[in-house]
């Protein structure tokens, strides 16, 4: 590390100071209607309801707002959890986000299993976009009855390949960084659209070559 970047030293010691993060317990969203959520999570996608908290109090807060929370779990053991809070409300869309940035992927075993899954859901009337290559993986998108956009992906590289590309990571991150500041600048004196300075799109990158 003598001749490393102050970012990755700075990265480096933040990483041996904090508590290891083993994975993800769960992650929570706001659903319309709990029976609703379940039927698409369990009865659509195979995960099956694990637990339930409900409570009139919010733990957290101690405000009043009777709430049930659902967990779905994988099968690595981590869940997808929701809350009903009896309204029978969804969570509104961010106003300065295009609907396709937030979203949760989960990941599947194969190529075919992908596959199997969007015919599944498109029989039951869901629409699915892709199959798409990502390159290091093909994934489908799809929104819950809540309007949450999903991915499931099937990961084509190794692990051995990831690891080869992560070493690349914080320079690729510092020249977007870079860039970040040039468009900063760019949109203080006009309103073009800034053009990114790579493309890891192969199909964007070969149509810009031609």
């Amino acid at each position: 590390m003598e001749n490393a970047p102050p970012q990755a030293m700075r990265g480096a010691r933040v990483a041996r100071e904090a508590a290891p993060l083993r994975g993800l317990h769960h992650f929570a969203y706001r659903c319309r209607d709990a029976e609703e959520t379940r039927q698409f999570y369990e009865g659509l996608l195979g995960l099956p309801l694990f637990h339930i908290i409900q409570s009139d109090h919010v733990p957290s807060t101690g405000e009043y707002c009777p709430y049930t929370h659902l967990f779905f779990r994988m099968t690595d053991g981590s869940c997808v959890a929701f809350f009903d809070l009896g309204d029978d409300l969804a969570s509104a869309p961010s106003p300065n986000t295009p609907a396709w940035v937030n979203h949760l992927a989960l990941l599947v075993d194969s190529e075919v299993e992908l596959e199997q899954t969007k015919a599944r859901l498109q029989a039951a009337g869901v629409e699915v976009l892709g199959v798409i290559d990502h390159d290091i993986f093909k994934s489908i998108y799809f929104f819950d009855p809540n309007g949450i956009r999903l991915e499931l992906c099937a990961q084509l590289a190794s692990e051995t390949q990831m690891i080869e590309a992560s070493k690349t990571a914080h320079a690729r991150l510092a020249e977007w960084t870079q860039r970040k500041k040039q468009w900063r600048v760019q949109r203080a004196a006009s309103s073009a659209a800034p053009r990114a300075q790579r493309d890891d799109r192969s199909e964007i990158a070969a149509a810009d070559d031609d």
